[in-house]
Order: C-alpha cells, then sequence, then structure tokens
C-alpha cells in the first residue's frame, strides 16, 4: 500500500522496508482502506470543481457589465463536465448578473458541504481502520510476548517492553491512520489540482509547478536525519521508561538506602539524552515546515506575477479568471503539500518504531511447541537421565550429568547451598528452558514432545520468588484454576494456612492487594501462592523454597496440612533445610550442579561427615537454641 503511495525515489525510503509487516493488516481492514481512498477522492473532487466555479462566475460578471479591461475568450475554458453543464443551464436561463452571483455562491457552498460529509466519512474509515490496527497489533505483540521464552525476559527490561507496546505502537498507528489519509489526500489534491490546471493553461501550470523539484531534493535530504534521529529518541525513551519502571518498582529499597538523590541523576540523565534528540529533531522540522511554506508561497507568487503579464499583454488567453483560479488552486495544494514534512515525519517515525517492534516479533522462542505434540495423563512417573543443562545467557552450567528417578506418589526433596541448580530443576519440568544435552521423561515420553499448556496446567508450581498481581487476594488464589467457586479458594486458603489471617481483613478475600503484594507480609505473600498452587489439584507439585519468610510455628501447620493434601500426589520440594514433619522417599543433595548424596533421611544420616546430616544437625541445633 505505502510503496504506491509514494513518488519519491524508493531508496529515499529504505527504512520502509519495516513496515511491510503492517502489509497484513492493510488487507484485513481492506475494505474500510477502499472506501477511505474513495471518500478521499470524492472529497477533493467536488473541492476542485470551486475554482472553476469561481472563474465562470468571475468572467461572466465581467462580460454581462462589460468592465474596462475586459477581453471576450477567444476559447473557451475546458472544464468539467459537470460545471460545463451548470454553466450551459447558467446561461441558457438569461439570470442577471446578481443572480448568478446568488447561484454560484450557492453551489459552492453545496460543493464545500459535500466535500466535509465525505471528509466525516474519510475519517470514519481510515482513522477507525487505525484504531483496530492499532488494537490487533498490541494484542499480536502481547500474545508473543508470552510465547518467547524465559531467557528473552532476562535479556530484555520490562521498561523497554512496555515502551514498544505503547509508544512504538502509537507511532506505528499515525503512519496507518493520518499518514496514509495524508498521502492518499496528497496524491488526490495533487492529481486532480494539477490535471485541471494543465487543461486551463499547460505552460502557465509548468511555471507554478517548477518549485517541486526543490521539495522533492529537501525531503530527499531531510527524510533520513529524521529517520536516525527517530530511532535516536525511540531508543532513549526506552532507557526513559526503564528507569521509571525500575524506580517505582524499588522505591523501597531507594529509600531504605537513601538513594533517591542518585535515582533522580540517573532519571535526569536519561531524561537529558531524551531531551537533546528531541530537540534535535524539532530542529530539523523547524526548518523543514517552513521552508515548504515557502515554495508553497513561491509558487502563488509565480503564478500572480507571470499570470499578470500575459493578461496585461493579452496572451494565451489569460484573464483575471485565470489567475484566481490557478491562486485557489496553489493554496489547495497548501496544506497538503505542507503536510509532506508532517508526514514524512510520521513514516520516518513509524518505520523506526516498527522496526524495534519486528526485532521482538522476529524473535523466535527457544523453547517451542513440538509438532506434532503429544498429550498425556501427569501422574508423577519423571525420570532426568545425564542431564547437562547451561543458562544461555551466562554459559552457567547449572546442571552436570545429574540423573534421577520420580515414581508416582513420591515425595522428593532436593537440598543444596544457593547456586547449586536446585531451582533449575523446576524450571526444566516446567520447560521455561530445554536441556542442553541428556533427557527428561515425563510418564515416559520426551519432554520436548509433549504439547507445553498441556503439561504445565498439570504441575502446580510455588516459585521461590512470589508475584501476586495487583488484584482481590480471591482472585490471587484463583489463577491457578479460574473457574473455580469460592469454596475452592477458602480450602485453598486453609490448606495453606492463610484463611484466618485473610479473614481479619476489612473486605476478607474480596480485599485489594498493592502491586506485586506490597501490601501483605513476605510470609503472607508465600502462603497465597502456595494456595494458589494448591488449588490446581494437580498430579506434580513442585515447591520451590516456599516457606522461608513464615515462622517455625507456620511452617508446622503448612506441613500437617500438606502431609494429608500429597497423600496420593508426586511432590518435589527444593529446600534450604529440611522438615521433619514431612516424610521423603528420597532426598537429593546438589553441590555445583551434581548429585553428592541422595537416600532416605536414615540413610543419610549414616554418612559419616556428610553434607545432609550436617544441615540436619545444624538446623537441630538452631531450633533448640531459638
Amino acid at each position: 500500500m505505502y510503496g504506491r503511495l509514494y513518488f519519491l525515489r524508493t531508496d529515499t525510503f529504505v527504512p520502509m522496508k519495516h513496515l511491510k509487516a503492517i502489509n497484513k493488516y492493510f488487507w484485513k481492514y481492506r475494505f474500510r482502506l477502499g472506501l477511505g481512498i474513495v471518500f478521499v477522492f470524492l472529497s477533493n473532487y467536488f473541492n476542485v470543481l470551486t475554482p472553476q466555479i469561481t472563474g465562470f462566475v468571475i468572467d461572466f460578471v465581467q462580460k454581462t457589465l462589460r468592465l474596462p479591461g475586459y477581453k471576450p475568450k477567444t476559447v473557451q475554458p475546458d472544464y468539467d463536465s459537470l460545471v460545463d453543464k451548470f454553466i450551459y443551464k447558467v446561461e441558457t436561463a438569461g439570470y442577471d448578473a446578481g443572480k448568478v452571483v446568488i447561484l454560484c455562491g450557492v453551489t459552492i457552498l453545496i460543493l464545500a458541504l459535500l466535500r466535509g460529509f465525505f471528509l466525516f466519512l474519510m475519517r470514519q474509515t481510515i482513522i477507525v481502520m487505525s484504531r483496530h490496527i492499532e488494537y490487533d497489533q498490541k494484542n499480536e505483540i502481547f500474545n508473543h510476548y508470552q510465547k518467547l521464552d524465559t531467557a528473552f525476559f532476562k535479556r530484555n527490561s520490562t521498561g523497554d517492553l512496555m515502551n514498544r507496546i505503547s509508544e512504538d505502537v502509537s507511532r506505528v498507528r499515525m503512519f496507518v491512520g493520518p499518514a496514509v489519509m495524508y498521502i492518499v489526500n496528497l496524491v488526490a489534491v495533487i492529481s486532480l489540482s494539477v490535471f485541471f490546471m494543465y487543461k486551463r493553461d499547460s505552460l502557465l501550470t509548468l511555471y507554478v509547478l517548477a518549485p517541486l523539484p526543490i521539495l522533492a531534493v529537501a525531503i530527499y535530504y531531510v527524510n533520513n536525519t529524521i529517520n536516525k534521529r527517530s530511532e535516536r529518541i525511540q531508543a532513549s525513551l526506552s532507557n526513559l521508561t526503564t528507569n521509571a519502571q525500575e524506580s517505582y518498582s524499588g522505591i523501597r529499597v531507594i529509600k531504605s538506602f537513601v538513594q533517591e538523590r542518585a535515582m533522580l541523576g540517573f532519571f535526569k540523565k536519561n531524561s537529558e539524552d531524551y531531551r537533546k534528540n528531541a530537540i534535535d529533531l524539532a530542529k530539523v522540522e523547524a526548518i523543514y515546515f517552513p521552508s515548504i511554506t515557502l515554495l508553497i508561497g513561491l509558487s502563488t507568487l509565480i503564478t500572480i506575477m507571470i499570470g499578470g503579464l500575459y493578461y496585461i499583454r493579452g496572451q494565451h488567453n489569460i484573464g483575471i479568471d485565470t489567475i484566481v483560479e490557478f491562486v485557489m488552486y496553489i493554496n489547495m495544494l497548501t496544506f497538503p503539500v505542507s503536510a509532506i514534512g508532517l508526514t514524512a515525519s510520521m513514516v520516518q517515525r513509524a518505520a523506526a518504531s516498527q522496526k524495534r517492534l519486528n526485532e521482538f516479533l522476529d524473535t523466535e522462542p527457544a523453547v517451542r511447541e513440538p509438532q506434532p505434540a503429544v498429550k498425556i495423563n501427569l501422574q508423577g512417573n519423571i525420570r532426568f537421565e545425564h542431564v547437562d543443562f547451561v543458562y544461555p545467557d551466562t554459559g552457567i552450567q547449572a546442571l552436570k550429568d545429574f540423573n534421577l528417578q520420580i515414581k508416582k506418589g513420591q515425595k522428593i526433596a532436593i537440598v543444596g547451598r544457593t547456586g547449586s541448580g536446585k531451582t533449575t530443576i523446576a524450571q526444566l519440568l516446567l520447560r521455561m528452558y530445554d536441556i542442553t544435552n541428556g533427557k527428561i521423561e515425563v510418564e515416559g515420553t520426551d519432554i520436548r514432545n509433549l504439547e507445553l499448556n498441556s503439561l504445565r496446567k498439570q504441575i502446580s508450581y510455588v516459585p521461590q520468588d512470589v508475584f501476586l498481581f495487583s488484584e482481590t487476594i480471591e482472585n490471587n488464589i484463583q489463577f491457578g484454576l479460574p473457574h473455580a467457586t469460592r469454596e475452592a479458594v477458602v480450602i485453598a486458603a486453609k490448606q495453606a494456612n492463610v484463611d484466618k489471617e485473610i479473614e481479619q481483613l476489612p473486605i476478607q478475600y474480596g480485599t485489594q492487594i498493592g502491586e506485586r503484594g506490597v501490601t501483605l507480609s513476605g510470609g503472607q505473600k508465600q502462603r497465597i501462592s502456595i494456595a494458589r498452587a494448591l488449588i490446581k489439584d494437580s498430579g506434580l507439585l513442585i515447591f520451590d523454597d516456599c516457606l522461608s519468610a513464615v515462622d517455625a510455628k507456620t511452617e508446622k501447620e503448612i506441613i500437617s496440612h500438606l502431609n494429608e493434601y500429597l497423600r496420593d500426589k508426586t511432590a518435589i520440594i527444593i529446600t534450604h533445610r529440611m522438615f521433619s514433619l514431612l516424610s521423603f522417599n528420597k532426598i537429593v543433595v546438589l553441590e555445583d550442579g551434581e548429585i553428592i548424596e541422595e537416600g532416605t533421611h536414615s540413610e543419610l544420616m549414616a554418612i559419616p561427615g556428610g553434607y545432609y546430616a550436617g544441615l540436619y544437625a545444624r538446623q537441630q541445633n538452631s531450633s533448640r537454641e531459638s
């Protein structure tokens, strides 16, 4: 679409290749776009008839009143067929000059109303289309974000992701809406005006259009500058957004370390970069737009000067009516041609923004849905066979030759120091990452062959880093099972031993918690997260150090509930400390991604100087002291 609308050299708009991604939306809304283009041409068609009616009435009045200096036309002007019919009816009706002036005034008013009506329809089609495209594009980007793997979100900041889906999409909308409308309008006005000007007087038309090549050269040189500076503006805006987002999220840390002044300094620096880039672009545009207006004014001056000389000398059959018509045509060209700069700026900014969007939209997730995908009924039979895993961004090897077999209904504890690879096991079972070497089998099927959604739906996971949404407590627990009843929510809260504290809140389960659950204590957040996992009633549960923020008494109460809940379920509990009230079928001790001890509690306690025995002894001594 956009390739057809531009009349300058194609290498001027190399960045336009990035906007090819929008063609599918133009095709989707082709009916609205097509109607909009028709309405643009109709509105301009009725607009260019006005100079012809004006020229006729001026000539008619001069001829009828025999005004001094009037010279009869040797050749009648070649007007539009509608105008010719109008002139024929007026002249054959025998009206005097006064009635003709009134009739022509009314006709010009009707033409203006028709133009306004089609302008309204034009905006109702093209601008509304742009809003639909904005809606579709935001949904496409958000949907693609959700498909991308965990490593992607570690590489890219939240502020940058937010800026691309908001600011960049808004700038693309300015292209698919106003910019397209201005481009079509420019093509319509120029084609219609030049066509009728050329029919009226070809030589004068060539003089009038002489400044346009200068305009084309100006656009050619300025657009590249606009595009480069637009890219810098978007990049600096992303940095600014990221800075602000991180400051808002970490405001408690900033305040506790009294770093408000330092953070303000970072923000000022990013803000200054954005301001500088924006001012640089504004300077270019400040020179660009008045220059275009100057060229339009030059065309008007040429029309009056050359047309006046021809009139005085009685050459080329040019009268005052001809000069008036050409001046009106040039005035019609003023806004569309002056809008070339604005349109070019919008297009270049949109191209820069779409380039940033394409970078993410073209990113393929490292973890992909298998084709064909296998669905299973997950019972809890899992096997790790010679599994190696290296984090793609850092190059850290988290697991080395890891072997583990878990059977349905077993309770497995995975113990180890921070960074030993415990959380990695949970991430691999959820297929947040794919293993580097080896194989993970779930119910005898390679995990890489399983349908992702089906696998994750059948696993209840309580992450180490608790995340709660800025929603009600009920909705946060219900997030694990969207259609769960209030009764199910309450049962899950009781199993997580958080129901009594919820009932003490003013609105109980309807209480709105702050962003990331900031209005709750660490222990409350952890227990709500546990309730969210328990409500799913899955066959496999993974608890990743989920009781670190609760006291010993609450921990015992939660474990007593879990003992009953986990009776027939498979559970993997990742922890730094052991729970004496919970009986484990197997305890796995990790060190630097390798299993250094494995067995039951009694077997590991029997190992002289063993890691697990030492950990358990230290935990018992700490409990007695407290």
